[in-house]
């Protein structure tokens, strides 16, 4: 262009959206005489371009949920165990077997009474024939020391003395004897009693026999417990139709014996 020779050409272009400038056929163009082209300097350009902050996206500020609840787990129903028929055998082995607890009792009773009534005579006639033994012994020793026709005297009431021991020591054996045989009837006495109470209960027991109610029900219910033990609402409504079973069978016994 600023020589002497330029040649004129022709250039075509255009421009998009944004002012760009799109070479199309020719020669391209420099920046500054897009610039004086378009009438603006690169700072208007930007300035004009300059691009906006970002605006930062609205969170819209939600109310708190609430703390989602946890589930309730269902207590496990305890497994109903089977029914039991009380019969009138039952009746009389728990009478039995009460009565022969009872019984054992009252006999340990009357061993420790028994023992302790030994211990003490036993120790009271032991005391009895020490003190006289030593008194035997103090006067044997004093007889030494009397004069010889005073020897015979205290021979005879020695003599005397020897007969008495030998007749406490019986009398105190006859006492154990006695309080052997005394416990013994007390024991027979206790004996005889327990045994007619236990018969006048078995009396008064009135036999009764029962029958298991919901059989089917009950051992599909134990089954299921059984596979499910870690979820047990599984058994629920198997457990709902054995309750409505249980509360039927009741009205009819109600009714029967109403």
């Amino acid at each position: 262009m600023g020589s002497g020779q330029s040649v004129t050409r022709k250039v075509s272009f255009g421009v998009d959206d944004e002012d760009t400038v799109r070479v199309l056929r020719g020669v391209k163009l420099s920046e500054d005489v897009l610039q004086r082209m378009k009438g603006t300097s690169p700072a208007n350009q930007n300035e004009g371009h300059k691009p906006s902050p970002p605006t930062s996206p609205t969170t819209e500020r939600s109310s708190p949920r609430p703390s989602p609840t946890p589930p309730h787990r269902p207590q496990a129903r305890p497994q109903p165990g089977p029914q039991a028929s009380q019969t009138h055998t039952d009746t009389k082995e728990e009478l039995r077997k009460r009565y022969e607890r009872q019984q054992t009792g009252v006999q340990e009773e009357l061993i420790k009474g028994a023992r302790r009534e030994r211990e003490a005579a036993r120790t009271e006639m032991s005391k009895a024939l020490h003190r006289e033994r030593l008194q035997s012994h103090q006067e044997g020793e004093k007889a030494k020391l009397l004069p010889a026709g005073e020897v015979d005297a205290w021979a005879k009431r020695l003599e005397k003395k020897e007969a008495e021991l030998k007749a406490l020591d019986a009398f105190f054996k006859e006492q154990l004897a006695q309080l052997e045989k005394r416990n013994l009837d007390r024991y027979d006495q206790t004996k005889k009693q327990f045994h007619d109470q236990a018969t006048k209960s078995e009396a008064l027991v009135t036999a009764r026999n029962t029958e298991p109610v919901c059989i089917n029900l009950q051992s599909q219910i134990l089954h299921c417990y059984k596979e499910n033990q870690e979820q047990t609402l599984q058994c629920s409504d198997l457990a709902k139709t054995y309750m409505q079973c249980i509360n039927a069978a009741k009205k009819k016994l109600l009714v029967n014996h109403g």
